[in-house]
């Protein structure tokens, strides 16, 4: 089938090489020149496993173009993908400023029966703002539907889950058009499940702030573990067991961050207050989060009283491992309190330095290793467990640094292990492995 998708983000480039993975002709839109060329030369501009291999497969084969041109990326397009970003306004309310584009856009070119596929994240009702833009702006009584089909990706695994999503939500206000979807899906494998337009879009917004309540609910359980002489691991796994609550997202650590679950988890208290209800469990949620970001710092401060002169390794700064997206990255909050304290701040991730430099403070320098950053360091702090983060090695890091002290936002060591090799270790949730502290105080 013939497809365009306009917008090639982490969600529309994703969406565009797996669908063209599958056999349908995918055309993928983008107003950026530079990038679509690049693209076209087989390059993603996003780091993310496993695509860049996908993209250059189905360009050779010819299922796979990349266009400036909208009139030539509809042309006979059965569906449309809208993939474009709905970035948080100041108050927390999603912008569709740029879903509103692309319905005019499409509105402009529309020649033949079209499928127009919600594919970004947007407030229930989008999809009839949607509709209503494309009959105002059309200059042709052509007939077109109008679908909500939310992405569950994670960023780092996306590739991956494209092909193996526990489901494929659809949301229609016909049989035709779900029928449409269903039949550019199902190749996928994967089960569909449909249901009105709404409640799709509620689907998303509802699976993104259930994930991030577990996130900061196991937060508030690592606290009162340390506080109680517990461990959270033993307890997460404990929990995880039980098959109504399961194992995922029971990972204590400092907090969230991403495209998705801060965006969402605002974007819903505000939709809930449009129509009065005042989601006090979610704003609880968020609290948690902010709260956990300092977390590190603030374990540092009890530790040497004032973090003044010292040197400070950052390992990590994106979000998660296996992407370069700093968006609500806690390396952001920590690095700005790090600096505020008077600590001298140099960092490394092996993906992400260059978005980095773009969003924390002029002050951080950059190392080219972990080796590098933690020559001469007070202190490490872990931010992000990356495979060579977590598989360092100690004995060498010891050597290098000034004081073999470790804040680990991520839980990476075994607390037994870093007993042995004699590390002053702060992790989340567990007891403090001291070490030979008064060696280094």
């Amino acid at each position: 089938m013939k497809i365009a998708v306009v917008g090639t983000g982490y969600v529309g480039l994703v969406t565009g090489v797996c669908l063209s993975e599958i056999g349908h002709e995918v055309t993928c839109i983008d107003i950026d020149s530079q990038k679509v060329e690049m693209m076209r030369a087989g390059q993603s501009p996003i780091y993310e496993p496993g695509l860049d291999e996908l993209m250059l497969k189905n360009i050779q084969n010819g299922r796979l173009t990349f266009t400036v041109d909208h009139e030539q990326g509809y042309r006979n397009a059965k569906a449309i993908y809208i993939a474009v970003g709905t970035p948080p306004n100041a108050d927390g309310t999603a912008n569709l400023q740029y879903i509103d584009e692309v319905s005019i856009n499409i509105a402009k070119h529309l020649r033949k029966y079209v499928v127009v596929v919600t594919k970004s994240t947007v407030p229930v009702g989008t999809n009839d703002r949607i509709r209503r833009m494309i009959l105002e702006y059309r200059e042709n009584e052509v007939p077109f539907d109008v679908v909500s089909n939310p992405e569950f990706l994670r960023e780092g695994n996306a590739v991956h889950d494209a092909f193996h999503g526990d489901r494929i939500v659809i949301g229609a206000d016909n049989d035709r058009a779900a029928a449409i979807l269903e039949e550019i899906n199902r190749p996928f494998g994967i089960p569909i499940f449909k249901t009105d337009l709404y409640s799709a879009e509620m689907i998303k917004y509802a699976s993104n702030a259930f994930l991030a309540t577990k996130i900061s609910f196991i937060n508030e359980i690592s606290s009162l573990c340390e506080k109680l002489n517990a461990n959270v691991e033993d307890v997460a796994k404990g929990m995880g067991m039980d098959k109504r609550i399961g194992s995922q997202f029971l990972k204590a650590g400092i907090g969230y961050g991403g495209s998705c679950f801060p965006k969402d988890t605002k974007a819903l208290i505000q939709i809930a207050g449009n129509v009065e209800h005042e989601f006090n469990l979610l704003k609880s949620v968020i609290d948690v989060n902010n709260k956990q970001q300092k977390l590190l710092v603030q374990k540092a401060k009890d530790r040497f009283g004032s973090l003044k002169g010292l040197n400070i390794a950052v390992l990590g700064l994106a979000f998660k491992p296996d992407t370069d997206d700093m968006r609500e990255a806690a390396s952001i909050v920590v690095t700005d309190q790090l600096i505020e304290a008077g600590a001298q701040v140099i960092a490394y991730d092996p993906i992400a330095i260059d978005n980095a430099r773009k969003c924390l403070r002029k002050e951080v320098q950059y190392a080219a290793s972990i080796e590098e950053a933690a020559h001469n360091a007070d202190a490490l702090f872990i931010l992000t467990e990356w495979f060579d983060i977590k598989n360092m090695d100690l004995l060498e890091i010891r050597k290098r640094i000034k004081q073999p002290i470790i804040f680990d936002g991520r839980n990476c060591f075994d607390l037994q292990r870093m007993g042995e090799l004699d590390y002053e270790y702060y992790s989340i949730g567990r007891s403090p492995i001291m070490g030979r502290k008064k060696q280094y105080v």
